[in-house]
């Protein structure tokens, strides 16, 4: 889907639920730079508080998902300048991954650095079957991905992408589960569109306390992740939206062409 360029750096446009979070810098291949990081962690703020928001679709405008950092910005800058610029990265991807509707990454070509980080604080990527995978930050003279990356994919494979800074293609990324779902790069809009439509359709409640629970749960044992879910099921309980699930599954099931339903006992 082409998105009419202009000069924000992520463009923003909300559909029937859905809303659409555009990488905006096609010209430096997406490459992350400080207005970036303020304008991410601004709409995804918006789209965290916005009732009318049920799904997130973040992709990118041109053949790039994302470069990298924007290394050019850095020409002349001391160190707390460095420094500044990492935090506002850091609180970037906390916008995205603390959003309480589900977001989901829509990826293509070259997926470094910076841009892996973006992808992996959304909910669950879908790649296009050209995307490349790389983190190159200790070949750059840097220290970056090493905590979500080894959530994602474990310890071991984080070292090696990070030590060798080799371009991972999108079958092995999805081989260990940096990416959800692979389709071809034709058919990665319309996929993605079909994806939120069918989360945005799901009871927001029901949806908002799942991932809610997941990622509450990562972080603790299973006996508290029970009763994390327990407490979730009660929201649910007390919202009585559940029961519109009951009788819409009711409604689903239908006897085959043919089949008799049975009432008498021992028929």
């Amino acid at each position: 889907m082409a998105v009419e360029s202009d000069d924000d750096p992520v463009l923003v446009r909300r559909e029937d639920g859905v809303a659409h979070a555009v990488l905006n810098r096609p010209a430096a291949r997406n490459a992350l730079n400080l207005p970036m990081c303020h304008r991410l962690r601004e709409t995804f703020a918006e789209l965290d508080a916005d009732p009318g928001v049920r799904a997130v679709l973040l992709r990118a405008n041109g053949p790039a998902f994302c470069a990298g950092a924007d290394l050019r910005e850095r020409k002349g800058r001391d160190e707390a300048w460095v420094r500044s610029r990492r935090l506002a990265s850091f609180a970037a991807y906390e916008a995205i991954e603390r959003c309480s509707k589900p977001v989901v990454a829509l990826v293509q070509g070259p997926v470094v650095g910076s841009g892996g980080e973006i992808a992996m604080s959304c909910d669950f990527v879908v790649a296009s079957d050209d995307a490349t995978f790389r983190f190159p930050e200790p070949h750059w003279g840097t220290v970056g991905a090493t905590q979500r990356l080894q959530r994602v994919i474990g310890k071991r494979r984080a070292k090696e992408l990070l030590f060798t800074s080799r371009t991972m293609g999108a079958e092995e990324a999805a081989a260990v589960g940096l990416v959800a779902r692979l389709v071809p790069a034709a058919e990665l809009a319309e996929a993605g569109e079909r994806l939120a439509r069918t989360i945005a359709d799901a009871p927001p409640l029901a949806i908002a306390l799942t991932k809610q629970a997941i990622d509450l749960g990562a972080e603790t044992d299973l006996a508290n992740g029970i009763r994390i879910e327990m407490a979730a099921i009660e929201r649910c309980l007390a919202d009585g939206a559940w029961r519109n699930g009951v009788s819409a599954f009711e409604g689903s099931i239908r006897p085959a062409s043919g089949e008799q339903t049975v009432k008498e006992e021992g028929r």
